[in-house]
């Protein structure tokens, strides 16, 4: 937790997550908008991009740039994916504070991703966090490794739980920070979260996972979220409108919604350190930016009820 006074963060994923599963491609002035706008009404992590060749994400071509600006907005943790060695090259050259690096827990989906094997990604995490560790103590970015198709995969199915942890542990030998569970496919579901979960810190530590990427694909997000925090999970990714609709579920969002997650902890008395009212503002620039774009978001569309959140929360 960077936050003292926050007590589960949550990182904005819609520029990078959103942005890359939809076509259109989100000018970099658009981009800044965002980030600003977000940043502004108290989100404290964004992760602004991901550093893959241009030819593969067009939409994410100018990460270098966003990720330049996002670092000029004070207290804000700028976060990029990178998918190898290079990319993590690019993301430390341009300054971001959090690297992440996805390993598919599922062999097929890692090769057709990045065609890559287990073997040939963990040696990847090893020469990233020996690049990582050449920097002074204070300049080093936090290296996750984030285990995506942790709850199943849509090209293998279900996914052995001791795979996972495996995977976990092997992240950290080869020297990455913390690791975090994806579920990419929306396959997960609260019983499976809390195990899982469980599984991975008892592993690894239980400072060591405290992020979870979870899909909203079929319905389940936030009682996902729910059991995620019975388990002590404090960092959940979320985007804002969902943005970035699955491609497996026609109609479903892909993404939790930002603006639905910040309510339910909010309303709860948890501190998120996000202003509702400012945040639900923010979608007036996405969907000036991305027009006819399907923006998902129970409380964008209901509004907020008459005295909140006072009178919500225990006193």
């Amino acid at each position: 937790m960077h936050h003292p006074n926050i007590d589960i963060e949550i990182s904005e994923v819609g520029l990078r997550d959103g942005l890359q599963s939809i076509d259109r491609i989100m000018p970099l002035e658009a981009k800044k908008a965002w980030i600003a706008a977000e940043a502004a009404a108290g989100v404290p992590e964004i992760e602004v991009g991901s550093f893959v060749p241009a030819k593969i994400l067009p939409q994410l071509a100018d990460t270098a740039e966003v990720v330049a600006f996002a670092k000029t907005i004070p207290g804000l943790t700028v976060a990029v994916l990178v998918p190898n060695f290079r990319g993590a090259e690019n993301a430390m050259q341009a300054g971001a504070d959090k690297i992440t690096i996805p390993l598919s827990v599922s062999e097929t989906h890692s090769l057709k991703n990045v065609r890559r094997t287990h073997a040939q990604m963990l040696d990847e995490v090893s020469r990233i966090a020996q690049l990582i560790n050449g920097l002074p103590a204070d300049k080093r970015p936090v290296f996750e490794g984030g285990l995506s198709t942790a709850f199943g995969c849509t090209l293998e199915g279900p996914i052995a739980e001791s795979t996972v942890v495996a995977l976990a542990e092997a992240l950290m030998e080869r020297g990455c920070t913390e690791v975090g569970l994806s579920d990419t496919t929306g396959y997960a579901n609260p019983g499976q979260v809390k195990r899982l979960t469980k599984a991975v810190k008892a592993a690894v530590g239980d400072d060591k996972l405290t992020g979870l990427h979870l899909h909203n694909t079929r319905g389940v997000g936030l009682a996902n979220v729910m059991a995620a925090l019975d388990v002590g999970i404090t960092t959940l990714d979320a985007s804002l409108g969902g943005i970035g609709g699955c491609p497996f579920a026609p109609g479903a969002s892909g993404n939790i919604v930002t603006e639905d997650l910040v309510y339910m902890l909010d309303s709860m008395g948890l501190k998120t350190g996000i202003d509702l009212d400012q945040l639900l503002a923010v979608r007036t620039i996405v969907e000036g930016a991305l027009p006819g774009e399907p923006l998902y978001g129970f409380t964008p569309d209901a509004g907020l009820p008459k005295g909140y959140p006072k009178g919500y929360q225990p006193a």
